[in-house]
């Protein structure tokens, strides 16, 4: 009962993430249901009379009802009547072929367009996610939310959906007709079949939500093994651990097809069972008619009917089972999606085109401590510090002394969990952290290059018509990265590979360097991202740097003292806090 309402809960939470469109188009293929459903019901009904015009034409002939359509089409003796009656027959028969392609077409077309939808609004919210979201979770989880699970949602949430919904209404349809031809046998058939049904759906429902879970996880384990086995294949290639890498995915990628293999078999296995009692159901029928009065020619049409309404009706049942099994065995994996599309969105978001805050004076930290979520100590204690608009600050500290921590929170990347960082003595909060972050280009120790051309990966984040060449050249020149492009064959043009791996690691530093310079922010931040340069190219980049005048504020983070000589102002942290503040001079004689 639990999991009945758990999930109805989830359809509930599905149907919240439905557009206005796509709710539109759901209603418009209930009405598509409900005619297919009809042109069913009347292509089993013209049964009868076609039966019975081919066994005793003659009851046709003289039936009352017929006699209208008799005389209107001028038929004179009974034998004239089986060539109507076929006529009718075939094309109501192919009329509920065609209308069931039709709800096919659509049922399919609103399935996979729904589909796209969630992937994007999963990607979407995900992207606007705060930082500390997204450094607390695996990518891996995302990636098989957005991609592999998102995609079998199409397939064992939505399609089974709509086909429970479309076997529901044909179910109805189809037992009215019986029914009325013979309310008792269809009544005991339907009532036995359906009862085997939902003894079996009771029966398998825990080992399907079993395999669910066994689904959901092993999946985003299959993509972790992926991710972190390509990711890191030149250490792989020099330790030989291919067989580590490879076990891993074979463990998750076995247990997840067998899990699937069982809730296939328990889908489908009802099948051959349903189609041997129908079988035993119709001899036991043709036996009873075929002793009563009307012997053989009135036991042919109700059988024919009862036959062609069975060989209907069995695999709208088996469909609605089969249908229903694969939502159980999803289960997991539709309460991961919706996790996922559940996500809020953040203040900002709305207001796309807000502009810059107001930056002339200066940003400071005040009483500003930090430590995540997984953590018990904090990683930053009682900083306060002001950086003044123009300033070149540096930031120092052995490996893990909260450098990069501090630079999170002077981005707007990360809150602090008290105190508080302002600009110009206003308070940066959710509402107006964007506003702040319009200032700020930022270059990190780790660079991330797409799989584009050297031009692309400068503009980053720029549509291509957008991007100015001119300035792509400028920027790189700064960057000193002029005289490497102009030894690739394709100059700006040259694709640099994914993750830049046809670049040296000092050429993708100055790619990043670049990037920032093209931004045309008026706060720069460096985060060990000059450690794989020369010294020679370190200095130009920084005379560049420097060139750019007292309008624009820089925060560097290095381990080499020399890489600060510039700043008028340097941070020494140690264990999360600071221990010195001050001119270069000051840092190198102290230490």
């Amino acid at each position: 009962m639990q999991e009945k309402i758990s999930l109805n809960n989830s359809f509930f939470r599905f149907w919240r993430h439905l557009g206005p469109h796509r709710r539109h188009q759901f209603i418009l293929l209930l009405v598509l249901m409900i005619v297919a459903s009809f042109a069913e019901v009347v292509s089993i009904g013209t049964v009868i009379p076609f039966l019975g015009a081919l066994t005793n034409p003659e009851i046709i002939f003289s039936n009352q009802m017929m006699q209208p359509f008799i005389n209107y089409l001028g038929i004179n003796t009974p034998s004239q009547v089986v060539v109507p009656l076929t006529l009718v027959f075939c094309f109501f028969a192919l009329l509920s072929g065609v209308i069931r392609l039709i709800l096919l077409k659509f049922s399919n077309h609103f399935s996979f367009a729904t589909g796209a939808d969630l992937s994007l609004s999963i990607y979407k919210k995900t992207l606007y996610q705060p930082y500390k979201v997204h450094i607390s979770r695996n990518t891996s989880e995302i990636i098989n939310g957005i991609s592999s699970k998102s995609n079998s949602i199409i397939y064992n949430v939505i399609l089974p959906s709509l086909t429970i919904i479309s076997s529901s209404i044909m179910l109805i349809a189809i037992l009215s007709a019986l029914v009325y031809v013979n309310p008792l046998v269809c009544l005991a058939a339907s009532a036995s079949f359906g009862f085997i049904y939902i003894v079996i759906a009771k029966v398998t429902k825990n080992q399907k939500i079993k395999n669910s879970h066994i689904i959901a996880d092993k999946s985003s384990k299959i993509i972790k093994s992926l991710q972190e086995g390509l990711g890191g294949i030149r250490d792989v290639l020099i330790d030989g651990c291919q067989k580590v890498y490879l076990d891993n995915f074979r463990q998750a990628d076995l247990s997840l097809r067998q899990a699937q293999a069982r809730n296939q078999f328990v889908a489908q296995s009802p099948r051959y069972l349903m189609e041997s009692l129908g079988m035993v159901l119709i001899a036991v029928l043709a036996f009873y008619l075929f002793n009563q009065k009307d012997g053989l020619s009135g036991a042919i049409p109700v059988l024919g009917i009862i036959a062609l309404g069975a060989q209907r009706l069995l695999p709208v049942m088996q469909q609605a089972y089969t249908a229903w099994s694969s939502i159980q065995g999803s289960y997991r994996s539709l309460e991961d999606i919706l996790d996922l599309l559940d996500q809020p969105m953040p203040i900002h978001y709305a207001d796309a085109k807000q502009s810059r805050l107001k930056f002339s004076n200066n940003v400071a930290l005040k009483q500003v401590n930090f430590r995540y979520a997984s953590q018990k100590g904090d990683v930053i204690s009682d900083v306060n510090i002001s950086i003044g608009k123009g300033e070149r600050v540096g930031i120092i500290g052995v490996t893990g002394s909260g450098k990069s921590t501090l630079v999170d929170i002077l981005m707007g990347l990360l809150e602090p969990t008290s105190g508080l960082m302002s600009v110009d003595d206003k308070v940066i909060n959710n509402e107006n952290v964007r506003a702040w972050q319009k200032h700020i280009a930022h270059v990190p120790q780790s660079i991330f290059l797409a799989d584009t051309t050297i031009a692309q990966n400068i503009a980053l984040g720029f549509e291509e018509k957008d991007i100015d060449l001119e300035r792509v050249r400028m920027c790189a020149e700064k960057a000193q990265l002029n005289e490497v492009i102009s030894n690739l064959p394709e100059g700006y043009g040259t694709v640099v590979g994914e993750r830049g791996v046809r670049l040296s690691g000092g050429q993708r530093q100055r790619i990043a360097i670049a990037r920032a310079f093209y931004k045309d922010a008026d706060v720069l931040v460096f985060d060990e991202a000059t450690s794989a340069l020369d010294n020679q190219t370190e200095n130009s980049v920084m005379q560049a740097i420097e060139g750019f005048g007292r309008e624009v504020t820089v925060i560097i983070i290095a381990h080499r003292l020399t890489t600060l000589k510039k700043c008028s102002k340097i941070i020494e942290l140690v264990s999360g806090k600071i221990v010195k503040i001050g001119a270069y001079k000051d840092i190198t004689n102290q230490t």
